[in-house]
């Protein structure tokens, strides 16, 4: 079996972008660019993964974690360069190597499998990924004889005008034997325009030598875009939202709007689920069968359970039970867990709250820091009291209490089980099991007050 490498070129400031994050953290769909590169890449099971960092290295070492390898390229010198410090990890490894640069977030793991798989039928020392580019502008050219071979690369900035008019370009992505690749670069120069060194050099390095050069074309030039700018980050948004928004579509799920539509790469969702206009998904997020989301609705890193409704609410780090009634305008903050049969209302905020079997809290309420049990009724206008202004403590609902409206359950208090807390009420002490519990001043009447005032 042969042994499987990549390197990723994520070192560029990217000064195009004009940010202070550096380039290849720049987010598509919810993810930054270099993360989608990784993901790719690693399912095509890796023997080492060699990022090749320089600005940002930290914050780059923070997104992407510990399981791959990190060569720092402390001067961008060119492709060729970043390329070379990854030798300490590859060199004189047998194998093949992909090389693809941090910036291109649409590539994807089945266009690199075929890369790869072509590169080693055509026992060729290096395979270029190309594509055909309606404006090949800024891109290197694939030059071939007569025969159809790869004759060499050349860079927009030292071509011809002969050989700017070719389409077929070099997309910065490759497959190369391992071993022989990290024996070229030491022969790549510096001599052209940029004074820098590039890997496509390395090309013309093997066919000087006889060596096989070969080349897989694309037929999805999106999908190899690198994003050296805001205009260009925007269209790789574009293009990766229709791709995403296409798959779950193929899957059984309605998408109303796919073009208002928002989903990231890693959500996963059931069929029948019908997705609603400025719906935004994202992070780990699952919905099951038959929900309905939105419209203009936020979900992040949830779980949401079958037959579930969610509408004009945001909801986060949560899960979500099924047949579950949220919204309009609710919010279910982080580590919240809601379950089944429930019912959220307009204007109600759950924060790290249990909220259990059929309960419903139906508008207006913040249930915060609680432990709410089943067939539950929290009325209109209850807080929970969470905070004294230094520690944050817990409410506890039992199963089959009511809460009348404008309650504040003053923390930690507990309700017990089929109690009854009335209407207006502060409760600052638990309330028995099966008990009712009034905390209000007594109404008073003054008989003809407004009367007697006016006429003084």
């Amino acid at each position: 079996m042969i042994n499987r490498y990549a390197v990723i070129l994520a070192a560029g400031q990217g000064t195009r972008m004009k940010s202070k994050l550096y380039k290849v953290l720049h987010p598509v769909c919810g993810k930054p660019m270099v993360q989608h590169v990784v993901d790719q890449v690693s399912k095509l099971q890796m023997e080492r993964i060699v990022t090749v960092i320089g600005h940002g290295s930290d914050q780059v070492k923070a997104q992407l974690g510990d399981k791959i390898s990190y060569a720092n390229q402390a001067e961008q010198l060119g492709t060729a360069h970043a390329v070379m410090q990854a030798k300490d990890f590859l060199e004189n490894k047998d194998g093949v190597t992909v090389v693809v640069c941090g910036d291109t977030p649409l590539i994807t793991s089945e266009t690199l499998e075929a890369l790869s798989s072509y590169h080693l039928e055509t026992s060729a020392k290096a395979t270029v990924l190309t594509a055909v580019a309606e404006d090949p502008t800024g891109y290197g050219r694939i030059v071939r004889n007569n025969i159809g071979e790869v004759e060499k690369i050349v860079e927009h900035k030292d071509a011809s005008e002969e050989e700017k008019q070719i389409v077929e370009i070099n997309t910065g992505t490759y497959c190369f034997d391992n071993a022989a690749l990290f024996e070229a670069l030491n022969n790549v120069t510096n001599e052209n325009v940029q004074g820098e060194y590039y890997l496509p050099d390395v090309i013309e390095i093997f066919k000087k030598q006889g060596e096989i050069v070969s080349a897989y074309k694309t037929g999805d030039f999106s999908e190899t875009i690198g994003v050296n700018d805001r205009i260009a980050l925007a269209e790789a948004e574009r293009l990766l939202k229709k791709r995403v928004n296409e798959e779950h579509m193929r899957n059984g799920v309605t998408i109303i709007d796919p073009s208002n539509t928002y989903i990231g790469t890693d959500v996963t969702i059931g069929s029948d689920t019908v997705i609603l206009p400025g719906t935004i998904i994202s992070g780990q997020t699952t919905i099951a069968s038959d929900c309905v989301i939105g419209p203009n609705t936020e979900i992040g890193n949830c779980v949401v359970g079958e037959s579930t409704e969610i509408r004009q609410s945001a909801a986060f780090d949560s899960k979500i039970g099924a047949n579950v009634n949220i919204g309009p305008f609710a919010h279910i903050r982080p580590a919240s867990l809601i379950g089944d049969d429930v019912k959220i209302g307009n204007f109600v905020e759950i924060k790290k709250a249990e909220f259990g079997d059929r309960s419903k809290a139906s508008h207006l309420s913040y249930i915060g820091d609680a432990k709410v049990g089943s067939d539950v009724n929290i009325g209109c206008g209850t807080i929970t009291v969470n905070y004294d202004g230094e520690n944050k403590f817990l409410t506890t609902i039992e199963d089959g209490a009511f809460i009348g409206c404008n309650s504040n359950l003053i923390a930690p208090v507990k309700v017990g089980k089929g109690a009854y807390v009335a209407a207006g009420s502060t409760i600052t002490d638990d309330v028995p099991a099966e008990s009712l519990s009034i905390a209000r001043a007594r109404q008073v009447n003054k008989d003809d007050y407004m009367k007697k005032s006016k006429q003084d």
